[in-house]
């Protein structure tokens, strides 16, 4: 830590401000840098970080953590709050990592994490909750959202917006503007943010209170004055903002790195006796020029040369990513097929999505962090006989859930979701593993479920998805495919039809997806051991389940080992239980996935599956002893 003297010296508040404004400077560079350092050894999200270090510090010399609370939307950007709240250990050198800090904030962690996070749009719902509490309680601390101009596009934001002002007299949001979610803001409200940025009167009314607020005694009695009179007088000058509008005081645009400044207006927010609304500008990035200059890019980012920025080397021909697989094989069948257009929330480069923006751009839709409304449109588009592909996260897909149901599914429209990250996102956690999708959607009506085991494979289920008439949902699991040669023009496979890697004997393994890869290598495991090499099934599809095949190899084998990267509660194994309950078929079946239970963040998929139990040889273990258990009850 001796390269970071004065960040060294923050063990609380107290520490943070006995610094002197020419301190606070140098801790704001050594904050910087430590993040730098960190993130360009595990990864993270780095230009959000960057972007808030000021304003972090400010309201840690503002209020007084954790008695008054925090909610950080999405909470990405939690490192410097972490780094001031005595996380400035070990732990922090190994954030995202096994037994490091998480990514994001986490009550388990510490109880200046008010709020724990991972998705956009919650921080203004759980504050204002905070807030009733505080009311009903009739306590006096204070709660802060602190919320990107992204997190606007959020119906969830919206809905909370609708509702402060008729619940609390006492709220504030610091609107942090920086012009980016991961990709540049879209929509309307980018618009409106703007606007308030550039409108002559409302940035003439704020630096004429800036400036008699900094000048005159008394300043804080003076700036309600101020307010008033800019609130009365306004609308005879511009229009209104859409806060005042909903009746929240809006004060803005303030500069989001002038720590003094932006403690001024805290102090001012602290008192007053209406919600308020702190219109924050911050530079995404700010500190590292390459940050700055890619803003997309280093929204988040994996591991990076310190000095370049350059990404770590990858292994020599290393097999393309599945989300661009997806992304190349979308853009060459719309280019054929004008009915094909692409829907993402707010992630063109994380989805891979971004192909198709620069070939075909007038058939691609960002919607912004908006994935209900994403799967509403495309039930709109489909409507009309286009056939649109929506793609979003896994994880992200569960806040769609109601419009999968009632628009796409029950009106039995053709909307292909294609679902990345799909199983476990490890260094991001419980907030980003996508281990519940096959459970929340087998059981809809309609809907075809589906998981390739490569990335060619990947490319035959986009085709059969978009043209099978139907809601289609594929998921595929976030990094690198298997190696796999892609064939130059993608077949439609048989809907409901699994594929027999080897007929053998005894035991039936069938494996969905990336779990193809460890049934190959249990059998060459289990053919050594126990001298007989089992049966290896690609399930292909989840929905509709290749029953007949199920049903024979019930017959034909003494077990069935089913393997999947979900929940094992209502997933892929749930599926074959059920196929044979009702058929009133007693094979034993031995299901191998998730446990009921949250995972945590790890080093890599492989450190968490052999911590879990789902390591080729924790699988294998276990196969062992069900097969000599089986035998023996057999015999008994």
């Amino acid at each position: 830590m001796n390269d970071y003297p004065t960040l060294s010296q923050i063990g609380n508040k107290q520490d943070l401000k006995n610094l002197d404004s020419s301190q606070l400077s140098v801790l704001c560079n050594e904050i910087r840098r430590r993040i730098i350092e960190v993130t360009s050894k595990n990864g993270g999200h780095v230009g959000p970080n960057l972007g808030v270090v000021e304003l972090t510090i400010a309201l840690h010399l503002a209020f007084d953590s954790p008695q008054d609370s925090f909610c950080w939307d999405v909470s990405h950007q939690g490192y410097v709050h972490k780094l001031l709240t005595g996380r400035n250990d070990h732990r922090f050198d190994l954030i995202r990592k096994a037994e490091g800090l998480s990514g994001f904030l986490s009550r388990e962690e510490s109880p200046h994490d008010s709020f724990g996070a991972g998705h956009a749009g919650t921080s203004l719902s759980a504050a204002l909750g905070m807030c009733v509490a505080r009311d009903l309680k009739k306590e006096s601390k204070h709660v802060v959202a602190i919320a990107g101009d992204a997190a606007f596009t959020c119906g969830i934001t919206l809905e909370a917006l609708n509702n402060i002002a008729s619940s609390t007299k006492r709220f504030i949001l610091v609107l942090n503007d920086n012009e980016w979610s991961i990709a540049k803001n879209v929509g309307a409200f980018s618009r409106c943010f703007n606007e308030l940025i550039t409108n002559p009167v409302y940035s003439r009314i704020h630096r004429d209170a800036e400036s008699l607020l900094s000048q005159l005694p008394g300043g804080q009695s003076f700036m309600k004055i101020i307010s008033k009179a800019k609130r009365d007088t306004k609308e005879l000058l511009a229009p209104s903002s859409i806060f005042e509008k909903l009746g929240l005081r809006y004060l803005g645009p303030i500069d989001g790195h002038d720590i003094p400044s932006m403690i001024r207006f805290f102090d001012f927010a602290k008192e007053s006796e209406e919600p308020i609304v702190l219109h924050l500008l911050t530079q995404k990035g700010k500190g590292f020029p390459v940050a700055l200059q890619e803003p997309e890019k280093w929204h988040g980012s994996g591991p990076f040369d310190l000095k370049t920025g350059e990404p770590s080397a990858s292994a020599p021909g290393s097999p393309p990513k599945y989300q661009d697989v997806f992304g190349e094989c979308l853009a060459e069948l719309a280019s054929k097929d004008q009915s094909i257009v692409g829907i993402t929330a707010a992630m063109p480069s994380g989805t891979g999505m971004d192909a198709l923006r620069d070939k075909i751009p007038d058939r691609f839709f960002d919607v912004g962090i908006a994935e209900e409304h994403a799967v509403l449109m495309a039930a709109g588009l489909a409507c009309k006989g286009m056939k649109p592909v929506c793609a979003i996260y896994s994880t992200f897909l569960q806040r769609a859930y109601d419009p999968i149901i009632h628009d796409v599914c029950l009106q039995n429209l053709p909307v292909t979701f294609c679902l990345d990250r799909a199983g476990l996102s490890p260094n991001d956690g419980p907030t980003h593993h996508g281990l519940f999708d096959l459970s929340f959607l087998r059981c809809i009506p309609n809907a075809i479920i589906m998981q390739p085991k490569d990335e060619d494979e990947l490319q035959d289920m986009i085709q059969t998805s978009i043209h099978s008439g139907n809601p289609c949902f594929v998921r595929y699991p976030r990094g690198s495919g298997v190696g796999k040669d892609l064939k130059s023009t993608p077949e439609s496979l048989e809907i409901g039809k699994a594929e027999v890697l080897h007929d053998g004997e005894v035991l039936s393994l069938w494996a969905l997806g990336n779990f193809v890869e460890i049934a190959l290598a249990l059998a060459d495991r289990i053919n050594d051991e126990f001298g007989f090499r089992p049966s290896i099934v690609n399930a292909r599809f989840v929905k509709p389940l290749d029953e007949k095949l199920i049903l024979r190899h019930s017959r034909t084998h003494d077990q069935i080992i089913s393997l999947e990267d979900n929940a094992l509660k209502g997933g892929f194994g749930s599926a074959i239980l059920e196929t044979l309950s009702e058929s009133n078929r007693v094979t034993p079946v031995k299901r191998f996935g998730w446990e009921d239970q949250f995972i945590e963040h790890g080093d890599s998929i492989n450190q968490l599956r052999g911590k879990h139990g789902l390591s080729v040889d924790s699988i294998f273990e276990s196969i062992c002893l069900f097969v000599k258990s089986t035998k023996t009850q057999t015999v008994a």
